[in-house]
């Protein structure tokens, strides 16, 4: 089985333009998360996807692989389908370019539903909301699942609900950027038509669920900071300081 991940990332964020290049001590953020993931057992192949020269020209200067994509994807999907058109591989993981903590052990965790059960098409992990504040903040999206621990609804909104919700025996939780599909599945996703709900709360794996398919989460314990505001990039930087896997590969690069 063939898995190879793919970075998508772009310049003109909305809210935090030019994002991926911005300095983590040294390393640009979608460095990190290039890095990070090649070190990754499970991973054969890592690619960035994007449809910025500059990003495309930082990720070959540090000897990786980027390849140039159109500039009219509005959904990550989209940008990695284009990305994976070519390649040959069974399982394409989609790596959010703004998670620049993210751990490589993660991924042989994300994967293993996909590989334990050849009719689920999609996996993706989630971590647990542990403050109020992330419950609220409309950059986190909330995951909402069956005893199974496939996702029944994501949300930008607090769900379930925050009025009824009782701290004691139940977990909430948060989507992370690391999504694992068939390679197959992900160019048919890709040509389905956008659908209400996935409009609405502008999240890429609703359209998943409205056409009727399962998508397995993957809980990890493991903290990850997505990166959507200088206030996330200030508090990333503070934990790369005392990250041990950092320490690994920065002296390498």
């Amino acid at each position: 089985m063939r898995v190879v991940a793919i970075i998508p990332v772009r310049m003109s964020s909305t809210r935090f333009p030019g994002k991926p290049l911005v300095d983590i001590l040294g390393l640009s953020m979608v460095e990190h998360v290039r890095v990070r993931t090649q070190l990754s057992s499970i991973i054969d192949d890592v690619i960035v996807a994007t449809c910025d020269q500059e990003i495309i020209e930082e990720v070959e200067r540090s000897g990786g692989k980027a390849v140039m994509t159109s500039c009219l994807h509005t959904r990550c999907t989209g940008r990695i389908a284009e990305a994976a058109e070519n390649l040959d591989a069974d399982i394409i993981v989609n790596v959010q370019g703004d998670e620049p903590l993210l751990y490589p052990e993660m991924f042989e965790s994300l994967i293993a539903p996909l590989v334990e059960d050849d009719q689920l098409v999609c996996s993706n992990m989630a971590s647990i909301i542990h403050t109020d504040e992330e419950n609220i903040d409309e950059n986190i999206v909330k995951v909402v699942h069956n005893l199974e621990n496939n996702i029944i609804y994501l949300s930008r909104e607090p769900i379930p609900s925050t009025r009824k919700y009782q701290k004691k025996g139940f977990k909430r939780h948060k989507q992370l950027g690391l999504m694992a599909f068939r390679r197959d599945f992900l160019l048919h996703f890709t040509q389905l038509q956008p659908t209400p709900l996935e409009i609405i709360e502008s999240i890429d794996m609703l359209r998943a669920l409205e056409y009727g398919y399962q998508i397995r989460m993957v809980e990890t314990t493991s903290e990850i900071v997505g990166v959507d505001t200088p206030e996330d990039l200030k508090r990333a930087t503070i934990l790369m300081k005392n990250d041990s896997l950092f320490a690994s590969y920065f002296e390498k690069t």
